[in-house]
This record gives C-alpha cells, sequence and structure tokens, in this order.
C-alpha cells in the first residue's frame, strides 16, 4: 500500500473518531440539559433548621455550584455562592441574594441563564437539607 492512501486512510480513521466523540458528548449535554428542565427545587422548612453554616452543592454538565448558606434564629442570613462553573450563567449569581430576601426557594430564576438558576436553587436546597 503506497504512503499516500496510508495517510488517507489515517485520516478517515481520525475523522470518524472525533464525530463518535462528538456525538456522545452532545448526546451527554442534552441528557443533561433535559434533566435540569425538569428539575424538582423543593422548598425547606426554616423552622427545622437550626443555626449554623450549611454547604450543598450540585452540578450536572456543564453546569455546577456550591454554596455556604448561614443560618441564624431559622432565618437565612447568608448564602455564599463559593463556586459556579457556568457557560452564560452568571446572571444567575443574583439569585442567593432573592432567595435571602425572599427566606424561601421559590423565586423565579434568571431569564437566560436558567440553568445555572436551577444548579444554584438545587445546591441551596441541599445544604439546607
Amino acid at each position: 500500500m503506497s504512503r499516500g492512501k496510508k495517510v488517507f486512510i489515517g485520516l478517515v480513521v481520525v475523522i470518524l473518531v472525533l464525530v463518535v466523540a462528538f456525538r456522545l458528548v452532545t448526546s451527554k449535554l442534552e441528557s443533561n440539559l433535559d434533566e435540569l428542565n425538569s428539575l424538582t427545587i423543593a422548598d425547606v422548612d426554616l423552622n427545622s433548621i437550626e443555626d449554623g453554616i450549611y454547604e450543598g452543592s450540585y452540578g450536572s454538565f456543564p453546569v455546577s455550584a456550591i454554596v455556604e448558606v448561614t443560618v441564624k434564629n431559622h432565618e437565612i442570613i447568608e448564602i455564599k455562592l463559593t463556586d459556579h462553573s457556568n457557560g452564560q450563567g452568571q446572571p444567575a449569581e443574583v439569585l442567593p441574594e432573592k432567595v435571602v430576601e425572599a427566606q424561601s426557594l421559590e423565586v423565579d430564576v434568571v431569564s437566560g441563564a436558567t440553568y445555572s438558576s436551577r444548579v444554584i436553587l438545587k445546591a441551596i436546597e441541599t445544604a439546607l437539607n
């Protein structure tokens, strides 16, 4: 077999491997985003939560968040977003402040940052549970 044919076959194999890998990653990403769309976020009963600092996290590729929630006298007094891996979801970083104001997880998600909003809220729920 000539050198040119070997190079051609090698390129075809590399392209096929890249196409398959791209399809697998795309499929996983779509699955994770569908999961985030259907994610249930339950409000918490603050009366059952003792004073303290609670850490929670949640993630579903490509978005993840870690929060630190401070509770005093059965009220959320502070939520620190200690890590937030996001694509275009930075506007959702206002949600911890909204949760503190509302004293509830039942706040509106940020338009254009829905996935990050849901991940941050789920991380807060996880911390409080």
